[in-house]
């Protein structure tokens, strides 16, 4: 049950790093004013605005309204400690 455990904690580690490479890859995209019409911002936008959408619902709208949206770092942040919490459990 140990590896099983442990590899279930890195395969899901893995997927929370890939996506947060998501999220700053998205971030650069959105600096370069690609096209929205591209497949590649399609997806990207797809993949991370429903989870962006939710943290505006919750934080300030001074935080996201002005301009410079900080909903991105605050995603970032709570995915490095979701990765530090994975990190620290131990199987067996």
């Amino acid at each position: 049950m140990a590896y099983f455990g442990g590899s279930l904690i890195r395969l899901l580690s893995l997927a929370i790093q890939v996506y947060l490479w998501i999220v700053v890859v998205r971030v650069l995209v959105s600096w370069l004013s690609a096209d929205p019409a591209n497949p590649i911002v399609q997806f990207l936008r797809g993949v991370t605005d429903p989870v962006l959408d939710r943290i505006r619902a919750v934080l300030p709208s001074f935080l996201w309204s002005t301009g410079l949206d900080f909903t991105p770092l605050v995603l970032i942040l709570a995915l490095q400690v979701v990765l530090l919490a994975l990190r620290s459990v131990r199987f067996g």
